[in-house]
């Protein structure tokens, strides 16, 4: 099994992975490879790896053709970059993720590499343009959103500071799913990503690790006073490593990311299909390739339930597999895994590695117990996302000791040391027993999977300093008294080589030329844009290069939907996961209100807005589809009255992706960022249209709180309960009779919907909707509903102001300096991981 950079000897067959033979130097790489070069090379691989003339070529093949000239340079330097980190034997990162939402990498890695001209002059003189390629490029459907997202950006910074690296994570055939909107309503259907392959890919069939699932524990008693255990897994799967590099800023370091493709061992049941059973013989490979075809499949039913379940022990059971060869390999001794390995959950997902990776140096290394946790506790650490009870899941016990017997056995043994120390600390409540046991058994019993990955771990970080605030307050709150000091705060952070440089180019050629070269390596350097905030000349390049991106968008709005926007209106985003929590709910509320008052009051000074939402609801999610059915409802009303006169315009763009966001975060003007306050851990989207020099709306939530103290009360429009207030009205009630009747705005709006002004054909569609918000607003929508009217008000105000607007958009993007995910990486590194970093952030 073979490492890149780091072949197998060939003067034997050897079967030994990653054996290593001495290599010469890797080649020099050239400082300019000019447009002749890679013309050149662009077109032998047209020729010998395409198998084209370019008379005959199409766009795809040319993508193809230029994609792997690119991924040749960078395999030059991940080749150099492993065996560099081969012979240091220094410390390595493992990164656990169920996704990674990478988005389309050709304009990525032309970005890192360098090679960006020379690639456009290249292809410029054989005819193709290359903007026009990299719409080829499908993006990669191994995430849904902010959790998938964060990954990239983390993997892309580690690269960056030469961190030595691994992800980890499943190659999804489709992804989560492909959102088309039917008559306003989420139809889901597979994303096919890899119909053409994936030409950033290497798979390694050699890589290959057999993973079990059900069957029986036996007992050996190998003395008076130890026993072992040997489970027999019923039958196992194939998971079959394919590596894509991950390449850092100006290409110094490339990283691996290792996701794994569910095969079954047998193609298919001879006897059967001899027999005439066809469909039969296929069944068994069909069931268990199903582990890798989609992400997140609909836990509604219990097969998909155990799905979920099979999803996250395959992943983690094959990483765990492939680490600790590696580990064996070149150190030797598993006890000095935590020296060398550092593994990050990226939330409760891979949690049940802490008990894979016990079975692991229990059964298979015979090491004592004791010894064995305080190896896995030194070597794991989680980070929390979220404060949703669903979120941190927890799972049945009986699939579990159906599914993994052999796991459920050490989780319960696990437990019990746990409570026993707990009672060794003077603890002896039963409710508190109960609510610190790995085993909730208030709802039938199931197994706790926060709880497990904090138990597992030496450090729990949260991703905002709010969030982690309230994760020692809420969800861990007696954990903490009893494992002190774990919880450690990590404001998460985005690389700026994507959601800037790339996105915007326009505006990152504006900072080089006001803040200098250096803006390009140290995200500091931002801050001297501030200084010209009021220069005339600045104000102006920076609206036309803001307008030019709203042109850009408006068109695809266009060829989309068939709306047609004015890029000289505000654009008002808000691109986000459909989520009660999120409230795009209250967005669309104050649209109907807005909508009625400029219907009133014609002659008034509006703002002209378009209200851009784009986001996916999860396929069993009835509420937040109906949500999504809402905001096409109110635009389809909206956007055909003559009587708005084209002041307010509302638009639902389908299928997010990274793509998507590349496409609308640098047009936006107005960033919603409006959840319950105490509900949302972080947000990156929030840093992300802060840095492109949009304006925030928001709560106090989240990185929001961050992104107020970075960028001060006047450069951004707070409004509605704080976390406390938000509590508190959960305690007194969250039906809102009182506050409804208090705003006869928000009563005519409810009066609206529930009668069906946007559903004539259908009155009562948003009953359920409205009722939710009088009789159970938990997400405090209707307490929070005046003061987002008003606070988007004071933003109209601030619009009518075109310089003040433009300095709060300048000051905005100055002070994201801070929220730079090499700064993030640098902190896990140091506080965490406790391995170096070459490049300083």
């Amino acid at each position: 099994m073979t490492e890149t950079g780091a072949p197998p000897a060939i003067s034997e067959p050897s079967r030994e992975p990653d054996a290593i033979r001495p290599l010469p130097p890797p080649p020099a790489l050239p400082e300019e490879v000019d447009g002749d070069v890679m013309r050149a090379a662009i077109l032998a691989k047209l020729t010998y790896a395409v198998g084209k003339n370019p008379e005959v070529a199409s766009k795809r093949d040319w993508f193809l053709a230029t994609t792997l000239a690119v991924r040749d340079r960078i395999v030059e330097r991940w080749m150099s970059s492993t065996r560099k980190t081969y012979e240091s034997k220094r410390k390595r990162v493992y990164y656990l993720s169920l996704e990674f939402l990478i988005g389309r990498l050709l304009i990525d890695a032309l970005m890192e590499t360098g090679l960006t001209e020379p690639v456009r002059e290249a292809l410029a003189g054989l005819g193709v343009d290359l903007d026009e390629l990299r719409k080829i490029e499908p993006d990669a459907a191994l995430g849904n959103g902010g959790l998938g997202r964060l990954a990239a950006c983390f993997m892309e910074s580690m690269a960056t500071l030469q961190v030595a690296a691994h992800g980890y994570g499943i190659r999804y055939d489709h992804g989560l799913f492909r959102q088309a909107i039917k008559d306003g309503w989420q139809r889901e259907y597979p994303e096919n990503w890899l119909t053409f392959g994936n030409p950033w890919e290497f798979e390694r069939p050699e890589v290959d690790y057999s993973v079990g699932f059900g069957g029986t524990v036996d007992t050996i008693e190998v003395s008076e006073d130890e026993t072992r255990h040997v489970w027999k897994p019923e039958e196992t799967v194939d998971a079959i490593a394919f590596d894509t590099p991950v390449t850092g800023w100006r290409a110094a370091h490339v990283n691996t990311l290792r996701l794994w493709s569910a095969r079954a061992p047998d193609a298919l049941r001879l006897d059967a299909f001899n027999q005439g059973d066809h469909v039969g013989a296929l069944a068994a490979r069909v069931r268990l390739e199903a582990i890798s075809k989609v992400l997140y499949p609909s836990d509604a039913t219990p097969a998909g339930l155990e799905l979920r379940l099979r999803q996250e022990y395959f992943f983690v059971a094959a990483s765990l597999q492939d680490i600790i060869r590696r580990h064996k390999q070149h150190h030797g001794d598993l006890r000095t895994l935590p020296d060398k390995v550092a593994v990050q959950l990226n939330d409760t997902h891979p949690t049940i590695a802490i008990v894979e990776m016990m079975r692991i140096l229990l059964d298979q290394e015979e090491f004592g117990w004791d010894d064995a946790w305080d190896i896995t506790t030194a070597v794991f650490s989680y980070t929390n996302h979220t404060l949703l009870p669903e979120a941190l899941e927890s799972w049945p016990v009986p699939l579990m000791e159906r599914l993994l017997p052999r796991h459920m056995q050490i989780i319960y043994l696990i437990n019990a040391l746990h409570l026993e120390l707990v009672r060794s600390r003077g603890e002896h409540d039963g409710g508190m027993l109960s609510a610190l046991s790995l085993i909730d058994e208030s709802h039938g019993r199931r197994v706790r999977m926060g709880h497990l990955a904090f138990i597992g771990s030496h450090k729990i970080n949260g991703v905002s300093a709010l969030h982690s605030d309230l994760v020692k307050r809420t969800v861990f709150n007696h954990l903490d008294r009893f494992y002190p000091d774990r919880i450690v705060n990590k404001t998460n952070g985005i690389t700026f080589r994507r959601w800037l440089f790339e996105a915007n180019p326009g505006l990152t050629k504006l900072l080089v030329d006001c803040c200098g070269a250096q803006v390009m390596d140290d995200p500091n350097a931002l801050a001297r844009f501030e200084h010209y905030a009021d220069d005339a000349g600045v104000v102006d390049r920076f609206q036309t290069i803001r307008r030019a991106k709203k042109v850009e968008l408006a068109k695809i709005i266009r060829q989309r939907l068939e709306v047609t926007v004015s890029p000289d209106a505000m654009f008002d985003v808000q691109i986000k996961r459909i989520h009660e929590y999120k409230r795009q709910l209250l967005n669309i509320l104050e649209i109907v209100a807005l909508y009625d008052a400029i219907r009133a009051n014609p002659g008034g000074n509006w703002v002209p807005r378009v209200k851009i939402f784009a986001g996916k609801a999860a396929a069993s999610y009835h509420q937040a589809k109906l949500i999504i059915k809402l905001a096409n409802d109110v635009a389809r009303l909206v956007n055909r009255d003559p009587a708005v006169r084209g002041l307010l315009k509302v638009v639902f763009l389908p299928n997010y992706n990274v793509s998507l966001a590349e496409a609308i975060i640098p047009a936006a003007d107005l960033s919603e960022q409006i959840s319950t306050a105490g509900m949302e851990a972080s947000g990156t989207g929030n840093m992300k249209l802060a840095l492109n020099g949009s304006l925030t709306i928001g709560t106090l939530d989240g990185a929001n709180v961050e992104i107020r103290d970075h960028v001060g009360d006047d450069n951004i429009f707070i409004f509605g309960l704080t976390t406390d207030e938000v509590d508190a009205r959960r305690r007194k009630g969250i039906d809102m009779a009182d506050v409804i009747a208090a705003s006869p705005m928000l009563e005519e709006v409810l009066d609206a919907l529930g009668s069906g002004v946007f559903s004539p054909g259908e009155p009562g569609r948003f009953g359920d909707l409205v009722n939710t918000l009088k009789y159970h607003d938990y997400f405090m929508v209707a307490a929070d509903f005046d003061a987002y009217y008003a606070t988007q008000r004071l933003v109209d105000a601030r619009w009518h102001d075109r310089a003040a607007w433009w300095r709060s958009a300048i000051i905005n993007t100055a002070r994201m300096g801070f929220f730079s995910s090499d700064r993030a990486i640098a902190e896990y590194a140091t506080d965490i991981w406790n391995v170096p970093i070459v490049a300083k952030p």
